[in-house]
């Protein structure tokens, strides 16, 4: 999560609804498995999924898939569409089954993503069909509308730590116009863009598949997607691999609410000790509080002189925060590329050009319009939020205060939900009731999911087993990372898992 911030059914029924054995039904109500189950209408159960290769990835084949507005009124509404992918499994004659997943975020793309675990993963990509999507809400699927291009980029404003009253006022009423454009020009989709939504998008798309259970694997985001639907479907799950973990035992709230330490954290236990012992190169100090010291001077210097990227792109202090926030997910891919960059910014006038292209990359874009519109609505729907906004511009001030890396921006996030209507989503509670060994993985300075919501999820879901990661990369496996890989390949391809909670040491950042 990159915010505050990879065929047959039996018919029956003239009527207009199937049953299909236990293979394709929803459950009426959401976080009980034993509920009473609703038919799902024909219109939805019988269709066909025409396959074609996908765009951009000719190792996949592409569908459209069709689903209701709102699965506890299917009748209700008009029908989206879906966007859906496989994988077909290299080695048919051994082939075990399907393996789902699902994107991070919430705003991830999944559509495309099998093509890089296949190839990753050549033993997993011979046992299974490897499927994904694109979530509801989504490019390619219906999508979610919420704002311009020229209204996103003003979305953030240039620097988050001002708590003036002027900018506190505009930041609170740039939010509210979000929350209101998402309902108005949606055409009533944004109070259906939800987890509880699309793990029934999901469990349709599981039995066109003509399947009666699948593997899954999802990181960030996707591991709430996977525990909703492991709790609403446990029937339907083979396996189940959650990497690093969002804290889905309570509401995006309290989850949200850490993530200001957890970056900080990131920031200065790990990127700050690594930039500090490369001052040779990067001439940013040699001890932690040094580094950290040129980076907050840098950011000043931003506020009265952004640096100019061209086509209307400015690094300002809100920029430097967003991309030092993205670097931090992944040390060996990020901290040599912000490294690089905050050296650049030093020396603009005469950056050379791979220079300049390296700041592009690392500070030019943050997120999108479709990403936020999908983010902001997941958040909002799934579950409560407190909607006190003096309240939190008082918390969120400490937040500025103690870690402003992200927490100068939570008001902008918060804000949003705080103005957002109220969501008739069904509350869902992870317990792991009825599923198989569950393999959880985390890392301990992870910024974006911290470990602390790793820790309270993996007790919320009995019976799983955590891995813990030495450093803070954000999704651990296929990160370089043979202790995980080997753990997460043998569970997929076997069952085995750990009889216990265990550990593996970090993958190595690249010097840069």
């Amino acid at each position: 999560m990159r915010v505050f911030g990879k065929r047959r059914w039996r018919r029956a029924s003239a009527a207009g609804l199937v049953t299909v054995a236990a293979a394709a039904l929803l459950p009426a109500s959401t976080g009980a498995a034993a509920a009473a189950e609703t038919r799902v209408p024909a219109r939805y159960a019988q269709q066909r999924l025409s396959w074609h290769t996908c765009d951009g990835a000719p190792s996949l084949e592409c569908a459209t898939m069709t689903v209701p507005r709102d699965w506890h009124r299917p009748a209700n509404g008009p029908d989206l569409s879906v966007s859906v992918s496989r994988h077909r499994a290299a080695g048919p004659a051994a082939r075990r089954g399907v393996l789902m997943m699902a994107a991070g975020g919430p705003g991830g793309r999944g559509l495309l993503r099998p093509a890089a675990l296949a190839e990753d993963s050549p033993a997993v990509a011979a046992a299974y069909d490897i499927v994904s999507f694109n979530q509801r809400g989504l490019p390619l699927s219906t999508p979610l509308r919420c704002q311009t291009r020229a209204e996103f980029d003003a979305f953030f404003g240039d620097d988050a730590r001002d708590r003036s009253p002027a900018a506190v006022r505009a930041t609170v009423e740039r939010s509210r116009r979000l929350a209101g454009a998402c309902q108005e020009r949606s055409g009533g989709l944004a109070p259906y863009i939800t987890t509880d939504q699309t793990v029934r998008d999901m469990d349709l798309f599981r039995a066109l598949l003509g399947v009666r259970k699948v593997a899954y694997y999802g990181p960030s985001y996707a591991t709430m997607i996977g525990a909703y639907y492991a709790t609403d479907f446990p029937h339907r799950v083979d396996r189940l691999v959650l990497d690093s973990p969002v804290g889905f035992d309570g509401t995006w709230q309290t989850f949200l609410e850490g993530q200001p330490r957890s970056f900080q954290r990131r920031f200065e236990r790990d990127f700050l000790p690594w930039l500090a012992a490369r001052d040779a190169t990067y001439h940013y100090g040699r001890t932690a509080a040094a580094a950290k010291a040129t980076w907050e001077a840098r950011r000043r210097a931003l506020r009265d002189h952004p640096a100019d990227l061209g086509n209307g792109r400015r690094v300002t202090p809100n920029r430097l925060d967003f991309g030092t926030g993205q670097a931090l997910y992944d040390a060996s891919g990020g901290f040599a590329p912000l490294a690089t960059a905050l050296a650049a910014l030093d020396h603009w006038d005469t950056a050379t050009p791979a220079e300049r292209g390296t700041v592009q990359t690392v500070f030019g874009d943050y997120l999108s319009p479709e990403f936020l519109a999908e983010y902001t609505a997941v958040t909002c729907n799934d579950t409560p939020w407190s909607r006190d906004l003096d309240d939190w511009v008082r918390r969120t001030a400490g937040y500025t205060a103690r870690y402003p890396l992200v927490g100068a921006r939570a008001l902008a996030f918060s804000a949003v939900c705080a103005t957002w209507p109220a969501s008739r989503a069904p509350r869902v509670h992870v317990t792991g009731k009825g599923l198989p060994t569950t393999l959880m993985l985390a890392s301990r300075h992870d910024p974006a999911t911290h470990y602390e919501g790793a820790l309270r999820a993996h007790r919320a879901l009995r019976g799983s087993r955590l891995v813990t990661v030495a450093g803070g990369d954000h999704g651990q496996y296929r990160n370089g990372n043979r202790c995980v890989d080997e753990l997460v390949n043998r569970y997929l391809l076997t069952g085995a898992a750990p009889a216990g909670d265990v550990g593996c040491p970090a993958p190595e950042p690249a010097d840069g």
